[in-house]
């Protein structure tokens, strides 16, 4: 794997430059030849914490000062992790109280991947005892934790960064600020539509030898085994998959058309994981269908938005987001391979073709116009494009939290500004609150005040 330098940290880290950056004389570690070292540590080590270490341990000049799991087999994990690939010895920790109080006025930064329901109390404490914050997303299970942490951030001036990570890629940042609005190559866009679908998958089960004990689990929050494991369908510990999955591509719905949405109505269901007795296995729901209305977006114009999120089935061609104009259609996607631009029939390939002479997208697929229509009444098929070769900042090697990372840590150090800071955050999880209640409630009107966190 390849491990990534200073420069190529500094080359990537001040691309997305949003929202808050710290002065380095704020900094507790050190500096040294190469840069500012910074200390730090991460609480929860499931799986988006095993991807936040594997792109922490691909940059330079971090040193993980400790690391904290209730499940001792995940401790443990990323104990030797770090170890092996690079030599330190961070301090075990089971409960994030002790970590705090023991190294709190030695971090410059603290990675929290827990579970959402630790996430406010958690990141509030890590706050207001001085230390930076990259939390994952949600930010919370509930309104009332996610503008508590934005209020802690406000109160300390401490950075929060939330991990909507597609607000630091350089990819998304290119079709945003680039193809959308300097090219407008859309045109005017009207509709939008995204997913992320996912084969049907059988709830996470554990080794006998690895159970936590069950005074433990109460401790922090759990009534069992099975509800540690599978917490992110318990409503009193998560959100669902309109959460999990939903909360980043909502986020970029709402930051690609620069606007807030104004209405929302959507539909889920819970017919498809079952007990033995036939009722519901889980709290939320299966899958999700929403339609998020915008009253005036970037371009000064209405748009609807339509989502899902399924669980019952991976078909449907993957994860990801379309904005559709009456010029042409951007789809983008994590996956570069999932991501094209297609051209309306009514734009002069002329255009297109001096955009990518320019080196603005890259070259078209004649064959792709060149399919047949079996109806007479469809349009005829769109020809395709790709991005440039080149798009700032990318690296194809690179993991994709590591922007986001690398954003976060450039803060850190006074470098660039945070692209996703807490502020920004709660706007877009607000909308998906929003969603999630008008499964249950019916069409939801929103108010600008949904989006702001008094003091």
């Amino acid at each position: 794997m390849k491990i990534f330098n200073r420069r190529d940290f500094l080359k990537t880290s001040g691309v997305a430059a949003g929202g808050l950056m710290l002065s380095s004389g704020m900094l507790k570690a050190a500096q040294n030849k190469s840069g500012v070292t910074l200390n730090i540590a991460m609480v929860g080590i499931g799986a988006e914490g095993e991807v936040l270490l594997n792109s922490l341990l691909k940059l330079p000049n971090v040193n993980f000062v400790a690391v904290c799991d209730i499940w001792p087999v995940r401790k443990t994990y990323a104990f030797r992790r770090i170890f092996k690939e690079l030599k330190q010895k961070a301090k075990m920790y089971e409960d994030y109280k002790e970590l705090i109080a023991n190294h709190a006025k030695d971090l410059d930064a603290v990675f929290i991947a827990t579970p959402d329901f630790w996430h406010a109390p958690q990141t509030v404490d890590f706050l207001n005892a001085g230390v930076n914050v990259y939390c994952e997303k949600m930010m919370s299970n509930t309104l009332e934790g996610a503008k508590s942490m934005v209020r802690a951030a406000r109160k300390n001036k401490k950075l929060l960064q939330i991990g909507h990570q597609r607000t630091s890629n350089p990819r998304y940042l290119y079709a945003r600020e680039v193809l959308l609005r300097k090219n407008n190559i859309c045109g005017k866009i009207m509709a939008c539509n995204g997913q992320w679908n996912r084969a049907v998958t059988a709830d996470l089960t554990w080794a006998k030898k690895q159970t936590i004990p069950d005074e433990t689990l109460k401790k922090f929050g759990y009534s069992d085994m099975a509800q540690f494991r599978n917490w992110r369908w318990s409503k009193a510990l998560g959100g669902g998959a309109i959460s999990d999955l939903g909360a980043h591509q909502i986020d970029i719905f709402g930051w690609m058309l620069g606007a807030h949405p104004s209405r929302v109505m959507a539909s889920g269901n819970r017919d498809y994981y079952k007990k033995p007795d036939g009722t519901p296995a889980h709290d939320w729901d299966d899958n999700v269908m929403c339609i998020f209305e915008f009253d005036k977006t970037f371009q000064g114009n209405k748009a609807q938005v339509f989502y899902q999120v399924l669980t019952t089935t991976s078909s449907g061609g993957g994860y990801f987001e379309s904005f559709m104009g009456d010029k042409g259609t951007l789809k983008m996607s994590e996956n570069p391979a999932i991501t094209k631009l297609f051209r309306e029939n009514n734009v002069p390939i002329e255009e297109w073709d001096k955009l990518a002479k320019n080196g603005v997208i890259g070259t078209g697929d004649a064959d792709s116009a060149n399919v047949k229509t079996a109806d007479a009444r469809e349009s005829a098929a769109l020809m395709s494009y790709g991005f440039p070769a080149t798009v700032p900042g990318f690296d194809a090697e690179k993991p994709i939290h590591m922007y986001h990372i690398e954003n976060f840590l450039g803060a850190v150090r006074g470098e660039n500004k945070l692209s996703c800071d807490a502020e920004h955050a709660y706007e877009a999880e607000a909308a998906v609150f929003k969603a999630r209640e008008a499964i249950s409630k019916g069409p939801l009107e929103f108010s600008e005040d949904d989006f702001v966190v008094s003091d």
